[in-house]
C-alpha cells in the first residue's frame, strides 16, 4: 500500500511506464514510503464502455479519467503534493486536459487492512 487504480482509455506501454515511474516516484517522495509498496492498477475503458454528459464515448473533449488511491491517511499537505503530480502525469498518460483527471483518496485506517492475512495495526 498505497495503491493507485485508474480507470482510463488504453494507452501504450511506454505511457504507461512514465505514469508508475512518475506516480511511484511522488508517493515516495511525499508519503516517506519506499517503492515496493506502490502498486499502480490500469483498468482500460475504451469508447464502446464509457459514457458522459449523455454520450458515449469520449468525444471531442477527451475521456475523463478516474483514479482512486489507496493508502493510509496521509496529512493534507503530503495528499495535495500527490493530487498535484500524478494529476499531472495521468493527464499525459491519456493525453487528456488535466481537468479531466479526478483522483479519490481513499484513507484506510491500519485497523482496516490486512496482508498476508495479519492486520497492519498489529504490525510491529
Amino acid at each position: 500500500m498505497p495503491y493507485l487504480e485508474i480507470l482510463a482509455p488504453v494507452a501504450s506501454e511506454a505511457s504507461k511506464q512514465m505514469l508508475v515511474t512518475a506516480v511511484t516516484d511522488s508517493i515516495v517522495a511525499a508519503f516517506d514510503v519506499p517503492p515496493a509498496t506502490v502498486t499502480v492498477y490500469f483498468l482500460p475503458i475504451d469508447n464502446a464502455h464509457y459514457g458522459h454528459a449523455g454520450r458515449m464515448g469520449a468525444g471531442a473533449e477527451g475521456a475523463r479519467v478516474f483514479a482512486k488511491l489507496h493508502a493510509y491517511r496521509r496529512e493534507l499537505p503530503a495528499r495535495r503534493v500527490v493530487a498535484a503530480s500524478v494529476t499531472q502525469a495521468i493527464a499525459a498518460c491519456f493525453a487528456t486536459p488535466s481537468h479531466n483527471v479526478a483522483l479519490y483518496f481513499m484513507d484506510r485506517e491500519r485497523d482496516e487492512v490486512a496482508h498476508d492475512g495479519h492486520m497492519a495495526c498489529d504490525a510491529t
